[in-house]
């Protein structure tokens, strides 16, 4: 099976992170897409950043019934730091059958060449790169990597809405309703849970 690694705090998971996993998941060179969930970096202030198992569970509950759309938590039992090239090891030995790729925004392509062992990546993975809604550059303006690389793949149908997690984050704490925003089960998931409020944060 040929698998797309969406990586993402998911912070929480919002509708347009599903447009995105739900558009990539027809892609003729993908079956599947497993949105990975970031864990904590234990050596980093926490802000407003939910535990890992809580936005496990959004992820889970924002895919529902979505059968082509799967939550990854593999970065949870890996050491830390955790850098991408050792998310990808990891998962070719364990899933050998499988075929990954990647699935990034415009922006971290820009940033790509100061990943660790991003030769390595590239060299073995495809990629597949969706512009984001805030940046309109041409694509060749990108200069530290080769975009002719059979690797890389720009995929510029992608419909993209201009909402952030950190957006959502401050409405919720607002009192703000952000259901049209996220899927309803998430929505009721963060309302039961009483996520993102201000008295959460004040204790963080």
């Amino acid at each position: 099976m040929r698998i797309g690694l969406y990586f993402g705090t998911f912070n929480p998971i919002h509708v347009g992170h599903l447009i995105i996993a739900n558009h990539m998941a027809q892609h003729p060179q993908i079956d599947q897409i497993w949105l990975v969930v970031t864990p904590q970096n234990p050596h980093k202030e926490k802000n407003s950043l939910l535990a890992d198992h809580l936005r496990l569970d959004m992820v889970r509950e924002a895919i529902y019934e979505h059968p082509h759309l799967h939550a990854s938590d593999i970065e949870f039992k890996l050491p830390k730091p955790n850098y991408t090239i050792s998310t990808l090891t990891h998962l070719i030995e364990k899933y050998p059958m499988h075929e990954f790729s990647l699935l990034i925004g415009e922006d971290n392509l820009r940033t790509f060449h100061k990943w660790y062992n991003w030769e390595q990546i590239l060299s073995k993975h495809k990629i597949f790169v969706y512009p984001r809604a805030s940046q309109s550059d041409v694509p060749s303006k990108v200069e530290a990597l080769n975009l002719e690389h059979p690797h890389i793949h720009w995929i510029n149908d992608v419909p993209i809405l201009g909402v952030s997690a950190s957006q959502i984050r401050a409405r919720l704490a607002a009192g703000k309703d952000c259901s049209f925003l996220l899927t309803e089960r998430v929505f009721k998931y963060i309302q039961n849970g009483g996520l993102y409020r201000k008295t959460e944060h004040s204790k963080q």
